[in-house]
């Protein structure tokens, strides 16, 4: 890659009380069943940098990170 990207993460907590995280610009890039929000942050990040290489090495474009977060308060 000729320059850094950043994609966005988002960490969702389970009913059993794990943390997940996926990559809505990488489909099927996750990371599940984590015990804290910074090992499921840790592993998407790994996981991230694999799926990245895998599709590199298919030949497959990487796409650009187009995704983002707003938080917003209810208006009541």
């Amino acid at each position: 890659m000729d320059h850094a990207r950043r994609y966005l993460v988002v960490i969702e907590r389970a009913e059993d009380g794990s943390f997940s995280a996926y990559v809505p610009d990488l489909p099927g890039c996750v990371a599940v069943g984590q015990d804290t929000p910074d090992s499921a942050k840790r592993l998407i990040a790994e996981a991230v940098e694999a799926h990245i290489g895998g599709m590199i090495e298919d030949g497959l474009p990487v796409p650009e990170p187009t995704s983002r977060a707003e938080y917003v308060e209810p208006v009541a």
